[in-house]
């Protein structure tokens, strides 16, 4: 929330809003509120799906598969780790649905 005077940040303090530069303050409002829900990192669910059933639109690469030996798969890259990693490639196999990856 910015300052309509000077367009600085508006800090909540005492049950208002006021601007640390020009002294602009208003109280607060049912509007103002928001609810965040906070999830728990370990209340993730174990078994994440990369890739969903819809996979016609997906790009296709030759690549064999480790289970199958099929030399056509499905791929998508994602960031699975820090944003200094390099991205990480999840592949389908396009004739057994054997998804595994490479980093």
């Amino acid at each position: 929330m910015f300052c309509p005077k000077c367009g600085s940040l508006l800090f909540p303090t005492d049950g208002k809003f006021s601007c640390a530069k020009c002294g602009y303050e208003r109280g607060i409002t049912g509007s103002d509120a928001r609810t965040a829900r906070v999830v728990r990192r370990d209340e993730r669910p174990s078994d994440m799906l990369v890739l969903d059933d819809v996979t016609e639109t997906m790009p296709k690469t030759h690549v064999d598969c480790p289970k199958c030996g099929n030399g056509e798969a499905y791929w998508v890259m994602r960031q699975t780790r820090a944003a200094d990693e390099p991205t990480t490639r999840i592949y389908r196999c396009t004739k057994c649905a054997h998804t595994w990856r490479e980093f």
